[in-house]
């Protein structure tokens, strides 16, 4: 079995060489790939620095600007395909994902396509949010959640063990969100089209180095998305 963890980044370099040190000195055999969108703080270059540490287990993919989450979770996707991966985790780079969880996602994958690291259901918390990330969050996890008809508590959780079938589905699909939306989409594509999922418990600490990265516009489009899904043919 091939497994790839894929890290999307946009100015991380205070976490990046921490958290790939981290993952590769996990007790499994884990590939990475690093996708940055040409952070003006250099991220893509500290973590093609240790490519050399790492070699043919640590791999970069530069991007021309800061196009989007969404965009870039497709083209690793769509690498990790090409290159025969069975299963894709996905995280974030500010360490709100502890690597040790990357272990229990797969203890569950070969039973489910889409196994994730979920806030919202018991043993699960999120520590140093305020109060109103937290009644955001919450609203907009209901509203989508309602809009949509979606089971799944932690639509917009975003560290996940996906499987290669999951992955070959979407490959050719016409994917549209591109923000944190993008999280939302994957859930109601697995769900409408009888992807089996499952939720662990996880705890996520927010942020202790660096900026967040979400946006009003991220709030906008997360919005507009779930409108545009729910008129969609499936």
């Amino acid at each position: 079995m091939k497994y790839l963890v894929v890290i999307p980044t946009y100015n991380e370099a205070e976490n990046i060489v921490d958290l790939i040190k981290a993952i590769k000195n996990l007790p499994l055999s884990l590939d990475i790939l690093v996708v940055d969108d040409n952070s003006p703080d250099k991220t893509g270059q500290l973590a093609e620095d240790l490519c050399s540490l790492y070699p043919n287990s640590l791999f970069l993919k530069k991007r021309f600007g800061k196009i989007g989450l969404g965009s870039a979770y497709q083209e690793a996707f769509a690498w990790a395909i090409e290159n025969s991966y069975n299963f894709v985790i996905s995280m974030d780079a500010d360490f709100s994902h502890n690597p040790k969880d990357i272990a229990r996602l797969l203890e569950n994958s070969n039973d489910f396509d889409i196994v994730l690291a979920s806030r919202k259901i018991a043993g699960g918390k999120i520590i140093g949010w305020n109060i109103w990330r937290y009644i955001s969050s919450n609203g907009a996890m209901a509203f989508s959640r309602f809009i949509l008809s979606i089971k799944t508590q932690d639509v917009t959780a975003g560290f996940k063990c996906y499987n290669k079938d999951f992955l070959e589905f979407i490959e050719n699909r016409n994917i549209k969100s591109n923000g944190y939306a993008f999280q939302i989409e994957m859930i109601y594509l697995a769900e409408k089209n009888g992807f089996r999922i499952k939720e662990i418990p996880s705890v996520f600490l927010d942020r202790q180095k660096g900026q967040s990265k979400l946006s009003f516009k991220d709030a906008i489009e997360f919005f507009i998305n779930v409108f545009k899904l729910k008129f969609r043919k499936i």
